[in-house]
């Protein structure tokens, strides 16, 4: 695995690391290093040649080095639960849901998703509607209520009918107009 075309990895081999190992490496893993463990656990759980339980092992490793290597930023923040955000969606639909583990349950997905949002539907739409005339910060925090609601239409289908799954409706709706 390469960090980028003039980057070399920042720990070699890397990507043939048991888990175990790669689990206690994060634990004093600097942000670039677990960027790499970040991306290397992500690809084993999408790696449909190991088994199913293998590969949400590897998802929670991935979702573990993503929950510490960014700082307190709201640029962070944000990228950190988006890809979190978009990492237990795909375990959703592809390895199944488990409602005993929260990062796999639809429901707290859902939870956690309306949590992450500052703003209403309505507050959104009212000034995507004048976006035009706002300041680079509250058109950069209209993107990143995009970006943490691209799962929804996803999620929203594996939810039971309630308060929930209507926010998140209407949510999705809004998103459609978000820049």
């Amino acid at each position: 695995m390469s960090v980028g075309a003039d980057h070399e990895e920042p720990v070699p081999g890397l990507s043939t690391w048991p888990i175990e190992r790669l689990r206690a490496f994060t634990t004093d893993a600097d942000c670039q290093q677990l960027e790499a463990v970040r991306v290397v656990a992500q690809e084993h759980a999408y790696d449909s040649d190991r088994p199913r339980e293998a590969r949400r092992q590897w998802a929670k490793l991935s979702l573990l080095a993503n929950r510490r290597m960014y700082g307190d930023g709201p640029g962070d923040r944000a990228r950190a639960v988006q890809q979190d955000f978009m990492l237990r969606m795909w375990v959703i639909d592809h390895l199944g849901s488990d409602d005993k583990d929260p990062d796999w349950s639809p429901e707290k997905l859902a939870s956690d998703t309306l949590d992450a949002l500052a703003l209403t539907p309505p507050h959104a739409r009212a000034l995507t509607s004048r976006r035009r005339e706002l300041p680079i910060e509250q058109i950069r925090e209209l993107r990143w209520h995009k970006n943490l609601t691209a799962h929804l239409e996803r999620l929203i289908n594996h939810l039971h009918s309630g308060s929930t799954q209507d926010q998140l409706l209407l949510w999705a709706e809004t998103r459609r107009l978000l820049p």
